[in-house]
């Protein structure tokens, strides 16, 4: 017996067949075990991994039924001569030189890769104090719920509504729940044909970017602002152009006189969480006519309101069709679902829907009809009221921490979001403190990569609470302000 190709360490995520399954396939298809190679009896393997033998047995038959093995009577299993080795051999003789190789970086006419992006560390979860902003809580997910809704999202009926190739069609039932359950809670009141199933609110950004910009649109965001969003419009040729913000949102006046397209965080400003007061969106409204702008409306985490009632999204307020909506379910379910909407008149929406026939076709169906069916059963809105509820829980504990171990370091006031937007002391660096913070298994963001100026401020941070519990809440911050305080001195 090949002791080496047939052994695994027992997991409690697969089951013992699942995992004697998936050993058995990479030996056959690695060419570990030739066509018409015996294999290991029922018995001895059973007793080499120290399984039941009906366990093995049958895993055997499976593979037997799915073509990787054949049977014979009194001589056991074999594999079967349909299934050949899946790697493909290395031509000796394959030139390793690469003096005439094509320089790929010259044939380039975009380089996404030389824009600032945000990085964040893969291995977050390893850190004890991880005021990360844009992960959540994994803890606080709806387990049972969504896998009861993603079983029956692909039970046999269900799986023949969606098998098909739906061409640019969306899941009739998610637009139905976006329609009348999700959209009128913020004042949005869409047809169907209004709405576009997107992955993700990014997903939205680069379909609206490549409709309405060229080298020849000027775009105001704000400043600071979404990092990728300002990639996004770049990325497309267009002019990007700063607009400050105050303490009621972007501020309105003749810089948006040049601008073609304006893109706003009214509900939870990126970064700073500032929610733009409703006399200041109705100005934008009013502005963006007389202006002819067209505005984007990116509904940031409007879901985590703690001390306030609401505001309406500016898209409930538009009387003149110029606001395009865009969201998704990432702040509220998970960042790994990529599913988002747009709600924009029947127009655009016909060539987005088109324009995302030629990239994705649509989003994945079935993941579309199990989203469905977790709003139709009112499981998504009481994951967010619990969400709310620990958020809330979560900010008065932040919130307390750094008025008593940082009371001289500014934030502004804000009334929900997820995260802290802090100017630190003015000798600090947030570039190096976020590294001295990382050595000691805090992770903090630095602020500077949200402004525009070539010299943009470093003393700013952005403090998030989604993915840390509120027991390490005040423990990381006292942490943080002892590597502060070496800047003060500095």
């Amino acid at each position: 017996m090949r002791d080496h190709l047939f052994y695994f360490e027992p997991s409690d995520n697969e089951s013992l067949q699942t995992q004697i399954r998936t050993m058995m396939v990479h030996a056959i298809r690695d060419g570990h075990i030739p066509p018409g190679s015996p294999i290991p009896s029922c018995r001895e393997l059973a007793r080499k991994l120290s399984v039941s033998r009906n366990t093995v047995v049958l895993t055997y038959e499976k593979l037997v039924d799915d073509g990787f093995l054949y049977s014979r009577e009194r001589s056991g299993y074999f594999v079967a001569d349909s299934f050949q080795p899946s790697c493909i051999r290395r031509n000796a003789r394959q030139c390793t030189s690469r003096r005439n190789q094509l320089d790929w970086r010259r044939r380039l006419q975009v380089r996404p890769d030389q824009q600032r992006n945000i990085v964040k560390p893969r291995d977050w979860r390893n850190y004890p104090y991880p005021f990360i902003y844009g992960q959540l809580d994994h803890e606080l997910f709806p387990f049972n719920e969504w896998r009861e809704c993603s079983r029956e999202a692909n039970s046999k009926h269900a799986i023949r509504e969606w098998f098909s190739d739906s061409i640019d069609g969306d899941d009739p039932m998610l637009l139905e729940q976006l329609h009348t359950k999700v959209l009128p809670e913020r004042g949005v009141w869409a047809n169907p044909d209004e709405i576009l199933i997107t992955l993700g609110t990014q997903h939205s950004l680069y379909l609206v970017s490549n409709l309405l910009m060229s080298e020849n649109i000027v775009v105001g965001i704000e400043d600071p602002g979404y990092v990728d969003a300002r990639n996004i419009f770049e990325t497309s040729g267009a002019r990007v152009v700063p607009i400050p913000l105050d303490d009621e949102g972007m501020v309105v006046d003749e810089r948006m006189d040049e601008c073609d397209v304006v893109y706003v965080t009214p509900s939870h400003q990126s970064p700073t969480t500032v929610t733009m007061s409703l006399e200041r969106r109705r100005a934008l409204l009013a502005k963006a006519q007389a202006s002819d702008v067209i505005i984007i409306e990116d509904d940031y985490e409007s879901e985590t309101n703690f001390l306030k009632d609401p505001i309406p999204a500016l898209k409930s307020l538009d009387e003149n069709s110029r606001v395009i909506y865009v969201s998704s379910l990432s702040k509220t379910l998970a960042p790994g679902l990529r599913m988002g909407y747009m709600v924009a008149p029947t127009p655009f929406i016909h060539e987005a829907r088109a324009l995302r026939r030629l990239m994705l076709r649509h989003p994945p169906s079935n993941n579309q009809h199990t989203v469905a069916l977790f709003l139709a059963r009112g499981y998504h809105d009481t994951a967010v009221h619990r969400l709310t509820r620990i958020y809330n829980e979560r900010w008065h504990t932040m919130s307390a921490a750094l008025d008593r171990y940082l009371p001289d370091v500014t934030r502004i006031p804000t009334y929900g979001g997820t995260s802290f937007w802090v100017r630190g002391p003015r000798g600090m660096d947030a570039i190096s403190l976020a590294q001295r913070a990382a050595d000691k298994g805090i992770l903090v963001e630095p602020g500077n990569i949200h402004f525009m100026a070539d010299n943009p401020p470093r003393n700013y941070l952005r403090l998030g609470f989604a993915a840390i519990s509120e027991d390490k809440i005040e423990a990381g911050i006292m942490q943080l302000t002892s590597i502060i305080d070496t800047f003060r001195v500095a």
